[in-house]
């Protein structure tokens, strides 16, 4: 049974049997299979390359790879790189040998997670993807670039799906709502625009998610005497399992407690700094994104005041990114606490604005002859590294203009 058979399964979730089959009941991704959109031209005139759909959950990576398939008329075969390994690939790829043989049908492969194989196991990929025995289309929350062997990426197309407006995730639950085949369209659902639109903003822009709150809150609602099944934001916040505490992809609170966090940092607070980390973490946040303004952190807060504070924050950012949540809370609070204790400084933050400010304004200047190498007779003859210093020469105390002569004397650091 694969997830198109599950959608006539009355005990498939919600979110499973909703899944759409063709792009007209597709929401989001406009910027690809909007109409005339890159993608969409490409599903529509068959002709479909290996591709990598990198996005955040729920988004719709798995679904669109199989309205990809049933398009074209592909034979779809759905494979995670989690569970499966190369004993299964090696058996996919002998029966999509046989179907071109045979049947002359493509076989699309999709891979799910596929940045949790490993390089040699990708490498296992790579003949069949390019002679065209499978079309392969694999799905990753993680960034390609450093996730997928440079081989296999250089033979398919990456394509990014954008996080779900709450416009977009309101959509997609009034269509389950009405939906009387597949979805709860037999119910008698009460649930106002407003209890709609937090769900859709607690679940954070993935479809999945909302849908299960959706479908999960409408099982514990005990219906009225009516039989009207009235859903209220209490109801939802119950079946999210987390305290949602107004963190939102408004954009408000979201970005004030980042703000918070940030802020009680610089100024060495480590208690309240400890208080708006645990705040982030219980409402969901993504760890990485927490190590990453951490990194941030340390160079334009801390800088040069203590060296071993970029350090600190990358080796945190790298243990999240090892073994995630829950495990990784104490490693944030360690990094958090870290921070705030450390002595200040934006020296460094402050010397490259003004570093940009005159990149952009003086744009282009030349380098100076003596800072030039010269490789070749004619560079040595226009003057290419004439007069240079060699610093070890001059026990590194050489008198020289390194900067471009419009920039000549500029200091960007203060004096020590």
């Amino acid at each position: 049974m694969d997830l198109f058979d599950l959608k006539n399964n009355d005990l498939a979730p919600l979110a499973d049997r909703m899944r759409p089959t063709s792009l007209g009941e597709f929401f989001g991704q406009k910027d690809l299979v909007g109409r005339g959109k890159m993608l969409r031209r490409l599903i529509e005139s068959d002709q479909i390359p290996s591709m990598i759909f990198w996005g955040p959950p729920g988004t719709g990576k798995t679904t669109l790879a199989q309205i990809i398939a049933n398009l074209t008329g592909s034979t779809f075969v759905s494979f995670s790189a989690v569970t499966c390994g190369v004993a299964e690939l090696k058996k996919i790829i002998a029966e999509a040998k046989d179907r071109l043989k045979f049947n002359q049908l493509r076989t699309i492969l999709f891979i799910d997670e596929i940045h949790r194989w490993s390089k040699s196991q990708q490498d296992a990929l790579l003949p069949h993807v390019e002679n065209g025995t499978v079309t392969l289309i694999g799905a990753t929350t993680e960034n390609p670039s450093f996730e997928v062997n440079s081989a296999l990426l250089s033979r398919t197309r990456v394509f990014v799906l954008e996080q779900l407006s709450p416009e977009e995730i309101i959509g997609i639950m009034e269509q389950a709502i009405g939906d009387k085949i597949r979805g709860l369209g037999n119910l008698k659902i009460e649930i106002e625009k407003e209890t709609l639109k937090h769900l859709a903003l607690l679940a954070n822009g993935d479809a999945r998610t909302a849908l299960n709150v959706l479908e999960l809150s409408i099982k514990a609602t005990k219906p009225l005497k009516s039989g009207i099944i009235k859903l209220n934001q209490k109801a939802i916040k119950e079946s999210l399992q987390r305290n949602a505490h107004l963190y939102d992809k408004t954009g408000d609170q979201h970005y004030n407690i980042i703000s918070a966090l940030h802020k009680s940092l610089r100024g060495s607070d480590a208690d309240a700094s400890l208080y708006w980390l645990g705040r982030m973490i219980a409402a969901g946040e993504d760890p990485l994104y927490i190590a990453r303004r951490l990194v941030r952190f340390a160079s334009e807060d801390v800088g040069l005041a203590n060296s071993r504070a970029l350090e600190q924050a990358v080796a945190g950012y790298q243990a999240c990114h090892f073994i995630g949540l829950p495990e990784c809370n104490v490693i944030l609070a360690q990094v958090v606490v870290y921070l705030a204790k450390c002595k200040k400084s934006n020296e460094l933050y402050e010397a490259y604005l003004k570093v940009q400010t005159d990149v952009k304004e003086t744009m282009d200047e030349p380098v100076p002859l003596h800072l030039r190498n010269a490789p070749t007779k004619l560079m040595k003859n226009l003057g290419y590294g004439k007069d240079y210093k060699y610093s070890p020469n001059f026990n590194y105390q050489e008198k020289q203009e390194y900067l471009p002569e419009k920039l000549k004397g500029r200091k960007y650091l203060k004096d020590v």
